[in-house]
């Protein structure tokens, strides 16, 4: 009788439910056996070892959003108000023009913009916990996880706090779209409307500003200005809408995910409350260990080769930074957590030219919510075994966690 045939390597398997609660030995398969993969399921190539990962994210296109006219042509002209708002977006831009949105983005959103925020971040996060004491047990995604960055972000923006809930859920929404690669109209149907709201909201927001100015980054993107360049309307609303989502799905998931790893590793979370100074590398780990953001998709330029492999220019390559944050040949014991690594360069917040440049906020709300957390309950442990994964195959993150707080 011949032996059972093991399942051919594709990504599609992240749609099993089993497979996306733990996809690591399913990235270990693909970066030992094939790491540079032609997934025929998916229509692209998957790479999974970090140089190759590197390279990807260093040189490929990451234009790769189809034009509002392309959509026509193509018979999807329903999509394309989707089109329209990601096309100036600076995650799917390349040079020149990432470089100038960019450019003005960073003028808005500065260090010290992120270090004013520390202390009030803090209260928020302390406000939020104490909120818990006296609980048996507590929902940390629905507690802390989702209204942290959400409100954070509202006073980052600067629009109402009282609309973070709505925020958030424009954000779960539009994350869901670019964080899954199968075909569902009925999501398209949702983040369209998603999207005629979002933009309705954040262009309101633009004239409000223009009258009654904060210190926001809406009215801050519209103020930017380079040697004389501006960001139209248009390129302000859209850069607002891909930083709040960025913001708040990186945050999010980096709360619960982090929380979750430390309640798997005892030890680790021991060390960690022995020792507060190491908060900071700690979520670097913790980052390294789950990352939020599990892959994202470029587009090979003339000439590419990844490992051996010629790449065809044009053709689609999904660069996958969970699998390359475990590769052995650059990080040792890579399956390990251990909150003291020292030698820490992951990917989870990408490469180069487009390194997410709202970076230093997530990290800052990370560490204030795990610190706050584990200062003000003794001890915290997993309520049930049953841990729900967002059905997101490439924004990695938790429906539920609920623990057990004294």
């Amino acid at each position: 009788m011949s032996e059972p045939q093991e399942a051919p390597l594709s990504l599609y398997h992240l749609l099993d439910p089993e497979v996306l609660a733990n996809p690591y030995p399913l990235y270990r398969r693909l970066r030992e056996e094939s790491p540079v993969h032609w997934d025929p399921y998916l229509h692209a190539w998957v790479v999974t070892r970090y140089p190759d990962v590197v390279e990807v994210l260093h040189h490929f296109h990451a234009d790769r959003t189809p034009s509002p006219e392309r959509l026509e042509q193509l018979g999807m002209g329903e999509i394309t108000p989707i089109a329209a708002l990601m096309v100036d977006q600076m995650l799917f831009l390349d040079p020149p023009k990432h470089g100038r949105v960019r450019r003005l983005a960073s003028v808005a959103f500065t260090p010290r913009r992120v270090a004013v925020l520390r202390e009030h971040i803090a209260t928020i996060a302390a406000a939020l916990v104490e909120d818990l004491v006296g609980a048996e047990s507590f929902d940390v995604m629905e507690a802390i996880a989702n209204p942290l960055p959400a409100i954070v972000t509202a006073e980052m923006l600067g629009v109402p706090t009282s609309d973070h809930e709505l925020l958030k859920g424009w954000s779960q929404d539009f994350a869901e779209m670019l964080g899954n690669f199968q075909h569902n109209p009925g999501r398209a149907r949702k983040t369209l409307q998603t999207v005629a709201e979002m933009t309705a909201y954040f262009h309101e927001a633009v004239a409000r500003q223009a009258s009654h100015p904060t210190e926001g980054l809406v009215n801050a993107l519209a103020t930017a200005e380079v040697d004389g360049d501006r960001l139209s309307e248009h390129e302000v609303v859209a850069n607002v809408i891909v930083t709040m989502i960025g913001g708040q799905e990186t945050t999010t998931n980096l709360i619960g995910n982090g929380l979750l790893s430390l309640l798997r590793h005892p030890g680790e979370l021991r060390k960690l409350r022995e020792q507060p100074a190491l908060i900071g590398p700690a979520v670097e780990e913790l980052l390294r260990y789950e990352s939020p953001s599990q892959h994202t998709a470029r587009i090979a330029p003339p000439g590419a080769v990844l490992g051996d492999t010629p790449i065809p220019e044009g053709a689609a390559v999904i660069a996958v930074m969970g699998a390359a944050n475990r590769d052995p040949e650059r990080f040792e014991d890579p399956d390990l957590l251990d909150v003291g690594r020292a030698d820490n360069r992951h990917l989870a917040f990408g490469w180069a030219a487009h390194f997410c440049f709202g970076a230093p906020l997530a990290r800052l709300e990370g560490q204030l919510a795990l610190s706050t957390l584990l200062g003000r309950f003794k001890e915290l442990s997993l309520a049930s075994d049953d841990v729900r994964w967002r059905p997101n195959l490439g924004l990695r993150g938790l429906t539920e966690l609920r623990v057990a707080a004294r």
